[in-house]
This record gives structure tokens, sequence and C-alpha cells, in this order.
């Protein structure tokens, strides 16, 4: 960060130089990421009182910091341009003129100063306060020149446990707003506020409840500028105990991300209005720039987890020998798999993990999705280093879940639907013939990958991230219209987008986001009902694989499982060894259940908007959001589907009533 005087800044600002800086010696702070209409400022946010004026400060530090704002620059972190007064309102308070701003003399009944401050302090802070109007004014100048108009939020917190009343969790303050001009917006950024959802507090926002934003920093801009809105916005003290100054870091993590689409969505409403420019949305009001804190992070997260691929591991290395052992024993004595060993420091690596600077990130939407990324990755750590181990089915259920009751039902529905009729496709491939085909398809694609034969997976098919490299089970064969459905699948989406997140400078989708197997698979299946070639006895096999991770938790036995599938599903041999395989590698793998549950939430979500930008890589539901905003923003390349993922009949009146039936 940059030190520079009131004159450099403003120099800068006029150049419309993107800069952060501390300015005076540091009694504010200035940061501009870009050039929005959307200006935010905490002018109470500073706890700091230059060494003179110390030496003479009555109050405690509890006393002193009840009275203080701290905080309120983390909720404004998310936006492009921040004006944060380091200083404490004690020195000088810029919500009063400059003539009043030093009034402190008593607090709560209690003195604050040893004796009168001497002209020459007061001129002092006097001028730090000047210094941050010529700045402010600066700032709201060229925006205004820049876009016709501005809007500024002026962001407070108050104390609320010795008021009898029942307060609201935030309070707009209008008394100095032209209301007649402006009052759709104050709506607008109310009716947001309250969509704010906080871990256990009831949540409300209304307009001069507590306060009605008779302050002079909304005084100032009023007299100075005609196009410039100010926002005076007060936020109660649920996100720290405002006596002792203990913080709730839940609760202001999740106060960070609904300021940040309330403000957003509000400053977008804003423009819409009163300006021409009628198409704004909340990414335009952020910036579109990646932050060095932010490459940093992504940097030494894929740095530490690059290696930690699930199937790497999970896959047995004597499948083969073990397949051929259970069949030929009359399939009454459990297979011994063994495993790769795992050559990462569990325990080196969750220390690391949690090391890492995601409080460096400002913006708040992009720290949450990193957090659930770290979380994600230490419960996946615990997963790889219990395979083989009786803990690997609790590691399973913590990363991947279980089925529940509705999944169980759906499965039960699929598999008792009447099949006969669908079409049967003889005409089989075998593997050499399948690597030509997928080769020939990714060539057409324009997917720059290989495809190889593979004896160490369980799956007829599977996509090497880390390589782009397309592996097929050198014992699978394939009808026609599967492998039209795992072209879609495979390459059409799994290694689509392997390909895409290695495009981003952010590396974190090729890790995979929270979610990203729930989502992958969901979007993968889903493909194959866009390509035409989801059949019904492919919904079946998704279903098994529900009944079949059911099975494996009630019976913890894989002969009794496979016997079961066989008896109670007229399974072939291969085919119950294949399934109970795939839910029993490693000690118990939960993962397949969710390709069935994936379908149906991605069906939901296509309904009501665009696929597209799950497409970047490895993504999740969980923080779709927040990818679509760093699309929109620029911040990640707009990714094209290799064909039409809109939602559309698929031409097939039976088929489309079982899919939409999957509830």
């Amino acid at each position: 960060m940059l030190t520079l005087s009131d004159e450099e800044c403003i120099q800068l600002i006029k150049k419309r130089k993107c800069f952060h800086a501390e300015v005076n010696g540091g009694s504010f702070i200035v940061k501009i990421d870009e050039y929005t209409p959307l200006i935010c400022a905490a002018i109470h946010n500073g706890q700091r009182l230059r060494a003179e004026l110390s030496k003479l400060f009555l109050l405690s530090k509890q006393e002193k910091y009840h009275e203080e704002a701290p905080y309120t620059d983390e909720l404004l972190s998310s936006f492009p341009i921040q004006l944060i007064a380091n200083d404490s309102r004690f020195e000088y308070d810029l919500n009063r003129a400059k003539a009043l701003s030093t009034y402190f003399k008593r607090a709560n009944q209690k003195q604050i100063w040893q004796k009168s401050l001497t002209p020459k302090q007061r001129l002092i802070s006097h001028q730090k306060h000047e210094s941050f109007y010529k700045v402010l004014e600066a700032i709201v100048s060229v925006i205004e020149k820049q876009f016709g108009n501005a809007i500024v939020f002026d962001i407070h917190s108050y104390n609320y446990k010795q008021r009898d009343e029942n307060t609201p969790t935030f309070n707009i303050g209008s008394e100095q707003i032209d209301v007649e001009r402006w009052g759709q917006v104050i709506k607008h950024f109310e009716r947001q506020l309250n969509k704010i959802e906080l871990p256990n507090l009831d949540v409300s926002a209304e307009t001069d409840k507590v306060f009605h934003g008779r302050g002079y920093f909304i005084s100032h801009i009023n007299a100075h500028f005609d196009n410039t809105l100010v926002l005076p916005i007060e936020v109660k003290k649920v996100f720290m105990d405002e006596n002792s100054g203990e913080l709730y870091p839940l609760v202001l993590e999740e106060l960070k991300s609904g300021f940040k689409n309330a403000i957003g969505e509000s400053a977008a409403f804003f423009m819409r209005r009163y300006t021409k420019k009628k198409s704004t949305q909340k990414a335009d009001m952020l910036s579109s720039n990646i932050s060095p804190e932010l490459l940093a992070l992504d940097k030494k997260l894929f740095s530490l987890c690059k290696s930690v691929e699930t199937l790497n591991y999970i896959n047995p290395i004597n499948l083969l020998a073990q397949k051929n052992r259970f069949l030929k024993k009359n399939s009454y004595i459990s297979p011994n798999f063994n495993y790769k060993q795992l050559n990462i420091n569990p325990y080196k690596f969750r220390e690391h993990l949690y090391k890492l600077p995601v409080d460096d990130v400002a913006d708040a939407g992009i720290q949450q999705l990193y957090r659930h990324v770290i979380d994600n990755l230490a419960s996946k750590i615990d997963l790889l280093a219990s395979i083989g181990t009786d803990d690997f089915v609790y590691n399973s259920l913590k990363y991947y879940g279980e089925p529940n009751h509705t999944d169980i039902a759906n499965a039960q529905f699929l598999l008792h639907i009447n099949d006969e009729q669908e079409e049967d496709d003889q005409l089989y491939f075998n593997a050499d013939e399948a690597v030509d085909y997928f080769a020939d398809q990714a060539k057409a694609w324009g997917l720059k990958c290989k495809v190889e034969k593979s004896a160490k997976i369980v799956a007829k098919a599977m996509v090497n991230n880390e390589k782009a490299l397309l592996l097929i089970n050198k014992d699978a064969q394939f009808s026609k219209k599967e492998l039209h459905a795992f072209a879609y699948h495979e390459l059409g989406i799994h290694m689509l987008t392997s390909i895409n997140a290695k495009k981003h400078p952010l590396k974190v989708f090729s890790l995979g986001l929270t979610g990203n197997t729930h989502t992958q698979e969901g979007i993968a299946i889903y493909s194959e009902y866009c390509s035409g070639s989801l059949t019904i006895q492919r919904l079946k096999s998704l279903a098994l694989r529900v009944i079949a991770v059911q099975y494996m938790l009630e019976h913890g036995d894989f002969v009794k499982t496979y016997h079961a599938l066989m008896n109670d599903f007229s399974l072939a041999k291969e085919v119950a060894f294949t399934l109970t395989t795939r839910v029993y590698r490693g000690g118990g793998f939960t993962k397949d259940y969710l390709y069935l549950t994936g379908l149906r939430d991605i069906l939901k979500v296509v309904k009501e908007q665009p696929l597209d930008n799950l497409l970047v890589g490895k993504t999740g539901l969980l923080d779709f959001d927040v990818v679509s905003e760093m699309v929109e923003r620029g911040m990640l390349e707009k990714p094209i589907p290799l064909f039409d993922i809109s939602y559309a009949s698929s031409g097939d009146k039976v088929l489309n009533f079982i899919v939409n039936s999957i509830k």
C-alpha cells in the first residue's frame, strides 16, 4: 500500500488511476480498484489516536472501543472504491463539521481529556478532517463526470444493549435525502437488507427507526454535488459484543456477504433508474480485476493440493486379480483390495491448509468460496488418509453424504419401470474401438486431449483431469448408444471442464469447488439427456448405484451386498461385481448415489437459469452465484458449451415423464 499526501491522491484520481494508499500519515485509507458509480465509506472505523493525544486520553480501551465502529471497513471490503478512517472519532469526528469535529469533552458522563485540547492540537485534527473531505470531493467529482450520477454508502454501527426498544439490524437514515427524487432507491435498499440471513439471528431493516441520517458526511456531499445520493446506514453490533469488543466471526462473514449483495444490487438499481445504463447489474458495480492477494492465495492453495485426486488413490491397484479370484471362487470370499500409498502427510497438509491467507481476500463472496474449498479439502484428506481402514466409510459419509429417503424412493421408482419395449442396442464395440471413437469425437469438438486404455479403473471410462486424459477400461464393451452417451458425458462435460479450468489465472477451478462431484456428474448425466442418448436402462443403472450404497451402509459386507444385488435385481455376475466394487472400494465409498441426485438437482436449476457458467471448471452449485458473478465481472473467461445444454423436451414422452418425476 502506498503512502501519499491528499494532493498526490487527488492527482491520481483526476487521472483515473487505481491505487491503494494511506493518506496523511495513515489518517485514512483510499482504495480504488476500478472507477464505478459506487463509493463506500467507513468514517468511524478507526481507533487510532496520535501520541500527544493518547497521553491525555482518560477512557479505558474498552470504553473507547464501545463508542467507535470497528469492523465497518470489513462490511465494505468487496467494493472497488473505499474510504476508510483510521483515526478515532475521539480525535476528530468526520461526521461533524470541521469546526465541531473535536467536540468530545464527555462520553457516557465520563470526562475524556485530562485538559482541553490546545488550538494547535485542534488544528492538526482539523487539517486531517479537511484532507479527508478534499479526497472525497475529488472522487465524487470524477464519478459524477464519468457516469452522470454516483451513489455513496455511508456505513456505521451502533450499540443496542442498553436500549429498551426492539431495534432493527439495519437502520437507513433518510432525513437529509431528497425522498421525492431518490425514495425508490431507499425502498429497494431496505428490501435488499431484509433479505440478509445471519446465523441464529432475526434480521430486519427499517428507515429512520433509530437514526435519521443527520450527520455531516451526507450534508457535505449534498452541499457540493447535485447528482450523488448518500445512503447513511447503521448496522446493529450483532457481529460483536459491544461491551467487550469480542468478535463473532461467523456472523461477520455472513454479514459481509449479505452487504455485498444488498449494496451491489441497490447500486445497480440506482444506475438503471437514473442513468441511461438500463442493463446495469450487480457485477457492473464490482471490480473486474483479480487482486494480487487473491492470486497469491490461489497459487499457494493449488501448489499444496494439486495432487490430491481421490480416484488416484481409491481405485484398487490389484483390481483385475481380485476380480478373477472372486468370480472363480464361487463369490463367497470378499476381495482383498490393495491401494496406492498416500504420499501426503495429512497432519501437515491440514496445518498448511488452514494457514492459507484467506483473510487477505477482500471480496466477501470469493473469500467464502475459498473457505468452502479449504474446508472441503480438509475433509478430503481425512477420506484419503483412511483408505482401507474402518474409518473410511465414516469419512466418506462426511465428504459425500448418504442417500436419504427421497433418493432411495427415486431409485426404487426407476427400478420398477418396465423398459422391455426400449430399443435394445446390441451392436457392441470393444475398448480399442471405443478409443478410436472417442479420439475422433474429441477432435471434432476441438478438445486437446488423449484417449487410452487402462486396466486400473473400475468404471467403463474416466477422465484424468490433471493429464487431460480419457481412460477406457480395457475390458469394457459399449453399445453404439452408450458410445454416444459416454462421449457427451466424459468428453462433453468432464474433459471440457478440465480444459476450461486451465484457461483461468485462478487454479481453484482445476482443484474443484465444494460439491463439484455432485454438480459435475449431474451435468454429465444431463448432457446424455441433451444428446438424446439417455435411456431408461441408464437411469436404472444410476438407481442401482443408489441402492448399492444403501446396501453397503446396511450390510457392511461385500459378499452380502453382491448377492443381494444379484438376487434382487437379476444382475449378471460381472455387473454385480463392478457395482459392488464401486461402493466398497476404500472401505465403503458413498459417492455413487450422487449421480442420480446430481441429475435431479441440475434439472431443477436448468429450468430456471442457464448452466453455462458451471462449465468454467470443476464447479459446484453451492458457489454457482459467485462463479457466475466472476464470469460477468470478466474475472473468468465465459465458457462455451460444445452443444446446447438449455432445457428442452427430449422428444420421448415416456422418458420426459420419467425424468421429470424424479423428486
